[in-house]
C-alpha cells in the first residue's frame, strides 16, 4: 500500500480554475509533492474513508475485491481518511495505515486525513463536489462517499456513502472499456 498525505497548508491552497483532478497536487507521507496527473489514463474511484465506521468492513473488503480485479486494467482507488463524521477516523496517519494494512491488506492508495467539507475542505474535494448532483447537494454526507473519475480526470458520477463498492462494477467496467 502506498501512503500519501495531504499537508493542510497544501490543502488550503487554491488551484485557479482547475479543469480536472490532474490540476491538484498533494504531499506524500515523506513530504514530497505528488501530482495527481500521474494518474492520467486511469479510471479512479475516490472516496473518504474511516476506520471506526459501521460501513468500514464491507467497504474495505469490496474495495479490495474491485482493486484486485481491475487494477491491471487501469483502475486506481484513492482513499482519503476523514474525521469529520462522528469522529470515526481519529488516528494518526501511521495508525490508519497500520489498521488498513494489517486488517484489510489493502494495496490501493491511502492518503493522509483531510477535511472534505467546510472551511478547510481539500481543494480536490471542492472540485469533486462541483458536479450537478441533484439531491446530493454539495456537501459530503458521511464516510465512504464515492466519486468515479474517468481517464481524463473528469468526475462522471457520485455515489452515496451507503452504496456498495461492488455495485459500481458495471460503471467501472464501462469506463475501463471492458465489455
Amino acid at each position: 500500500m502506498v501512503a500519501i498525505s495531504a499537508d493542510y497548508s497544501m490543502a488550503n491552497q487554491s488551484v485557479k480554475n482547475p479543469e480536472s483532478i490532474y490540476d491538484f497536487t498533494v504531499k506524500d507521507a515523506s513530504g514530497h509533492d505528488v501530482d495527481l496527473s500521474t494518474y492520467k489514463g486511469k479510471v479512479l474511484l475516490i472516496l473518504n474513508v474511516a476506520s471506526k465506521c459501521g460501513m468500514t468492513n464491507s467497504n474495505y473488503t469490496e474495495l479490495n475485491q474491485l482493486y484486485e480485479k481491475y487494477q491491471d486494467q487501469g483502475l486506481e482507488i484513492l482513499a482519503f481518511p476523514c474525521n469529520q463524521f462522528g469522529e470515526e477516523e481519529p488516528g494518526s496517519n501511521d495508525q490508519i495505515m497500520e489498521f488498513v494494512c494489517t486488517r484489510f491488506k489493502s494495496e490501493f492508495t491511502i492518503f493522509d486525513k483531510i477535511d472534505v467539507n467546510g472551511e478547510y475542505a481539500s481543494p480536490l474535494y471542492t472540485f469533486l463536489k462541483k458536479g450537478k448532483w441533484g439531491i446530493f447537494g454539495d456537501d459530503i454526507q458521511w464516510n465512504f462517499a464515492k466519486f468515479l473519475v474517468d481517464k481524463n480526470g473528469q468526475v462522471v458520477d457520485r455515489y452515496y456513502p451507503t452504496t456498495s463498492p461492488l455495485s459500481l462494477e458495471h460503471d467501472i467496467k464501462k469506463l475501463l472499456g471492458i465489455p
